[in-house]
C-alpha cells in the first residue's frame, strides 16, 4: 500500500514518494528521485535520481527533471519546459557533477520555456511561454523573451504622482504604501531661459548628503539596484529620460515611474529597491547620506527578508 496514487501505465522506482501526490500516464521516476506531498506529475514526464520536488508542485506533460534539479514548495512547470543541467554536453562523457538548477517556492515556468543549468528562480517569479532563462531571477520578477527580460513584478502597483503640467513651487510629500519610501515634488521654475528645479538640506531634502553617483547609459534589457541598506539614506532624482524603481519593504511593493527631474523619491534604510525599464537617455542622480560601505549592503532577498521580520 502507498499513499501516492501512480497510473498503472507510469513507472514509478522511488518510494520517496510524499502522501496525495499523483502521478499520471507514461510518467517515470527514477529510483532517488525525492517528491513531495500533493504533487501532480502530469503524463509523459521523466525524473531522474538527483532531483528534489517540493509540496503541491505542478508538473505538466512533456517535462524532464534531469539530475541537478530542485524545485521547491507550490511550483508550476508549464508543459514542454525545457531544463538543461550541463553547459557543455558531449556523448558519453559525464561531469563529476551537474550544477543545481533551483526554482524557488511559488515561481512559475510558462510552456516551453528554457533554463541553463545553475540558475536560480526567485520566489513567486514568473517566467512567460517560451523565455530562454541565461541568469538568476530575482524574486517576485515577471520575465519574458530570447535572453529573458524583466519586464514587471509581481504584486507591484504602478503608482503616478502628481499631473506634470501642475504649477505648484511648494514641496510636496506624498506617503507610499511601502514603509520607509516617500515621493517628493521638488520647486520648478520654467520661463524663456529654460527650466531649475532644486533641493536644499532643511528644505526639501530629508538628509545631508554625504555622496553622490550618477547612472547612466543603462541597457533597457538591464536592471540596477536589486538590494538594501542597513543605515544608508538615498534620495533619488531622475534628471533625464525616465526609469521605473521597485521598493519593497518585505510586505509591501509598488513600482513607481520617475520621468520628470522634479521628483525625488527617498528611500529609508531597510526597504529593497530596484531600478529597471531604462530609457536610452535616461539619467538618474542619487544622494546617499553616508560613504560607501560594502557591509552596509543587504544583496540576498532572503537576508532581507529575515532582517525585517527580525
Amino acid at each position: 500500500m502507498t499513499d501516492f496514487f501512480a497510473h498503472q501505465n507510469a513507472i514509478v522506482e522511488s518510494d520517496k514518494i510524499g502522501k496525495n501526490t499523483r502521478i499520471w500516464a507514461f510518467a517515470h521516476v527514477l529510483p532517488e528521485a525525492k517528491i513531495g506531498d500533493d504533487c501532480n506529475i502530469c503524463d509523459h514526464v521523466f525524473i531522474e535520481n538527483d532531483v528534489i520536488v517540493g509540496d503541491r508542485v505542478t508538473v505538466k506533460s512533456g517535462v524532464q527533471l534531469w539530475d541537478g534539479i530542485s524545485l521547491h514548495d507550490d511550483v508550476f512547470v508549464g508543459p514542454n519546459a525545457t531544463f538543461t543541467n550541463d553547459p557543455f554536453p558531449r556523448s558519453k562523457e559525464y561531469p563529476e557533477t551537474f550544477k543545481r538548477t533551483v526554482v524557488q517556492q511559488g515561481a512559475s515556468i510558462g510552456a516551453n520555456a528554457t533554463l541553463l543549468p545553475g540558475i536560480t528562480i526567485g520566489k513567486y517569479a514568473m517566467v512567460g511561454a517560451g523565455t530562454v532563462v541565461t541568469k538568476d531571477v530575482p524574486p517576485y520578477a515577471i520575465i519574458v523573451g530570447n535572453p529573458a527580460r524583466i519586464t514587471g513584478y509581481i504584486e507591484s502597483k504602478k503608482q503616478y504622482y502628481l499631473e506634470k503640467n501642475k504649477s505648484d513651487d511648494k514641496k510636496i510629500k506624498n506617503e507610499l504604501d511601502v514603509n520607509g519610501v516617500h515621493l517628493y515634488k521638488t520647486p520648478l521654475i520654467s520661463d524663456l531661459r529654460g527650466s531649475l528645479t532644486f533641493a536644499e538640506y532643511e528644505g526639501i531634502l530629508p538628509f545631508d548628503p554625504k555622496r553622490y553617483f550618477l547612472v547612466y547609459d543603462v541597457p533597457s534589457k538591464d536592471i540596477r539596484g536589486e538590494h538594501a541598506h542597513k543605515e544608508c539614506h538615498q534620495f533619488l532624482v531622475c534628471v533625464k529620460g525616465s526609469c521605473a524603481v521597485v521598493v519593497d519593504d518585505g510586505v509591501n511593493r509598488t513600482e513607481i515611474l520617475m520621468d520628470r527631474p522634479d521628483l525625488g523619491l527617498h528611500i529609508q534604510p531597510m526597504v529593497w529597491a530596484t531600478e529597471y525599464k531604462y530609457s536610452a537617455d535616461a539619467v538618474l542622480l542619487v544622494l546617499a547620506s553616508h560613504l560607501y560601505d560594502a557591509d552596509d549592503y543587504i544583496r540576498n532577498y532572503d537576508d532581507f527578508l529575515r532582517e525585517t521580520q527580525a
